[in-house]
This record gives structure tokens, sequence and C-alpha cells, in this order.
């Protein structure tokens, strides 16, 4: 009968971590799929808990405290400018436990010397994959934070033999567990190796391909999870570990073909945070400069206006004071809308938070495939510390690091405004064309500054 209990109660868990997955397809509905969701969870944990047997109740407890007393209060004082360096310090936290329950599964198994095959090979590749997480996400966290240089860090055409070499060392432990190997010099090879392959493999990855790789990893973390589960026998931990293997891959394959670049190609590193890679063109590097007064006046006048936020608005808090412009224009007849590329930001929707937040109209929010055709009948799109999404080098210059990659098509429109602190490149380190066009001005300062000095001038008019 308890067995019937249990396992009933994973049944409701799984549906609930399902359904509340669905409500995170928009932002209307995500507050609440995160905490059905997060209901699904605590149920599992009290499916799990109820396992006979189960003991040390005492530190299972000390554990639930230690990671509520840090975890609850961290999330709340995050703000949304660090929520990236957030989510990937926590995915790496998740790696790093499974790592060590692999550790405390090899001791407590006698190095799994009557366990079967299976459980131990699915052990060692949540060992390996968990920890190389772990680390991989610090760096992360660390590159994002700027702790640690955003530019490609690497040993050159070294790296990749290097990596490979680190990976095969990894496996050799794990072969050498499987065939018989019980002594604990092993398994802390294994762990070892694969905390300086997560090292060695997202040191050399650029600031610009950060949002993808914290999507890979978190992917990664899910699948270490779901090898775990099949190890102890936890369903949780399978179903919830392939969730968010799922899940996360396939939005990494998404955020990689809307930069037009491979996933091996970013693993490969080397791209991005470093020196500025100046634009082509005909050596006209003269920009122009526009103030608060003749901005609204512009806009005033437009009939449609296109919002373009980036990483610029995040870090000025701007959402809000962009939300009350908008409410201004509109107030004056003018349609504004907000184009939303895949990877502005510095984690998958990035943007879509922070405007959900401003209680910006979900219907207002306009995605790369469905705004790019708007820009050509747009009077004014007001850029805010958007760069290499609307870097037009992307379509024209050949010779450019992200030639090819899909971007908003801003330089269509018939005018442009570009809110920016200075001239400096964004994450990914190029020079970007937009800022030299005839059509551009540019409007130097803090964003929320300068689009709460606009928002003025409009109401003055």
């Amino acid at each position: 009968m308890n067995e019937t209990v249990i396992q009933s109660l994973y049944i409701v868990a799984f549906a609930l971590f399902i359904y509340g997955l669905m409500g995170l397809t928009g932002p209307r509905t995500a507050v609440r799929g995160n905490k059905i969701a997060a209901a699904g969870m605590v149920v599992a944990v009290v499916a799990t808990l109820l396992t006979p047997g189960l003991g040390n109740w005492w530190l299972i407890l000390l554990g639930v405290a230690i990671g509520a007393v840090i975890g609850v209060p961290a999330a709340r004082r995050v703000k949304m400018t660090a929520m990236p360096q957030m989510v990937a310090l926590f995915n790496g936290v998740g790696g790093g436990a499974i790592a060590l329950i692999a550790w405390v599964e090899f001791r407590s198994s006698g190095g799994f010397a009557h366990e079967a095959a299976y459980v131990t090979v699915a052990s060692l590749f949540a060992a390996i994959v968990g920890s190389a997480s772990f680390w991989g996400s610090n760096v992360a966290f660390g590159k994002l934070q700027e702790i640690l240089p955003g530019r490609p860090v690497s040993v050159g055409r070294l790296q990749q033999p290097l990596n490979l070499l680190v990976l095969l060392l990894s496996v050799g432990c794990a072969v050498a567990v499987v065939v018989g190997g019980t002594t604990e010099w092993l398994m802390g090879g294994l762990l070892v190796f694969s905390s300086v392959l997560g090292l060695l493999v997202v040191l050399p990855i650029g600031g610009a391909d950060m949002p993808v790789v914290i999507s890979l990893l978190n992917a990664a973390t899910g699948l270490s999870a779901a090898a775990m589960g099949l190890a102890l026998d936890n369903t949780a931990l399978i179903v919830a570990g392939m969730i968010v293997g799922a899940s996360g891959s396939i939005l990494t394959n998404l955020m990689a073909k809307a930069m037009n670049r491979s996933i091996p190609a970013i693993v490969a590193g080397g791209f991005g945070g470093g020196t500025a890679v100046a634009a082509a063109g005909d050596g006209d590097r003269s920009v122009r400069q526009t103030s608060a007064a003749d901005a609204a006046i512009q806009l005033a006048f437009a009939r449609q206006v296109i919002v373009v936020p980036g990483y610029g608005l995040a870090v000025a808090q701007a959402q809000h004071a962009v939300r009350q412009l908008a409410g201004t224009l509109e107030d004056k007849g003018v349609a504004v809308y907000y184009a939303i590329h895949p990877v502005a930001g510095r984690m998958p929707g990035h943007m879509n938070v922070l405007l959900a937040e401003a209680d910006v109209p979900y219907d207002r929010l306009r995605e790369m495939d469905q705004i790019n055709g708007e820009f050509e009948r747009t009077d004014v799109t007001l850029v805010i510390g958007a760069n290499d999404v609307t870097n037009p080098a992307a379509r024209t210059d050949p010779s450019s690091p992200i030639h090819g990659m899909p971007i908003l098509n801003v330089d269509e429109s018939k005018s442009v405004i570009v809110l920016k602190r200075s001239m400096s490149p964004g994450f990914a380190g190029i020079d970007n064309a937009l800022y030299y066009d005839r059509r551009t001005a540019m409007l130097f300062g803090d964003a929320k500054s300068s689009v709460t000095d606009i928002t003025e001038e409009l109401k003055a008019l």
C-alpha cells in the first residue's frame, strides 16, 4: 500500500511538472506555471521521503534548512540584471549535487562491486557530466559577473587536443571502475578530470555565446540528474531530469540557429568579448548625436514606433520608464511594438521577463520573424542597449564574425534613435555599423534617464 501511495504521488508530481512547464510559454502564465511546477517538486520530495528505510532525518532537515536559508533570500534579492548569473549558479549547484551523490554511492557500494552494470554506467555518466556542469556553470557565472574576463581564454591550437585528452582521462577512469576497479583514487580522478574538463570547455567561450552556454549546461545537468535517477531507481529524478534535459537541448538548438552558429562551433569557443572589430564602410566614421527634445519631436510625429530592448535596458533598469514612454506615445495615437531577438540580453527570454515585469502587454511583443517585415513601415525605431542583434554587418559584410546571423532589420526603418552610454561594442566585441548610418541618431547617457527625459519632453509638446 505504501508503495502504491508513493508511485501515485510521483504521478501527481510529474503531471504538475508538465502542466507548469506549459505555463512558461507566455509571460501572463509564467508565474503561475512556475508555482505549479514548484508544487510538483514539493510533492516529489514528499514521495521520496516516504520511501521505506530512509534514515538520517536530522541530516535531511539540516540540508533543507541550509538550502532554504541560502536560496530563498538570494532568489528574492537578485536584481533582474543579475538573473543570468543566478541561473548559472543554481544550475551549477544541481550538477555539483549529482556529482556528490555519485561519489557517495561509489563509497557506500564498495566501488559498485555488487551493482548491476547499468547502475555503474549511469552513476559514472552522472558523475562526469554533473562535475563538468558544476565547474562550467561557475565559469559562466564568473564571466557574466565580470569576475572573470568575458573574452575567450584559451591555449590556442592546443585547446581542443587538451580538452580531448582530459575527456579521455575521465572516460578512462570510468572504464577502470566498470571493469572492477574499486579504489577511491579512480573515482576521485574521474571527478577531478571532469572538473578540469568543465573549466577548459567554458573558459574559451566568449561572452557573446553565454546565453547558449547557460542553456547547454542546463541541459547537461538535467541529463546527469536523469542518469542518477536511473541508478538510484528514483522516478522523480528520472522524469524531472529528462524534462530539463530535453527542454534545455531544444532551447540550445533554437538559440544556436538564431545566431546562425552550430553548437560544436560555440563549444569550440573563441568568439566574443575581445577587442572591438571595426565595422566595414566607406571610411566615414562620424556619428550623428541627438537630444531628448529632438527625439521626442520625432516620436510624437510618428505613426509607428518599434522599441528594441537589449542588455543595456536591463543594466539601467529602464523597463518601467520605457513602459511609461510607450503609454505616452499611445495616448498620442502612436502604435508602439517591441522587437525581441532570441539572444538579446544574457540569457534566454531575458527581455521578455524584463518587459513582463513592467506590465508591457504581451500582444505588443513581437519575435524577430514577426517584426522584421514591419521595420520598413516604421517611422522611428528606438534601440535601447541592443548591440550585436541590430548590426547590419551580419547581412552585408562577409568579413564580419557575425555574418549570416539573423538580426533585427532596424536599419530598414525611416529613422533610428540609439540610446547608449558610449560607443563601446556589445558582448561580441564587434563595432556596430548601424551607429554610422545616416538615418541613425545617438542619444548618449543612462538609458533610464534618457527615456524619462524623452517622456517629459513628449508631455510638454
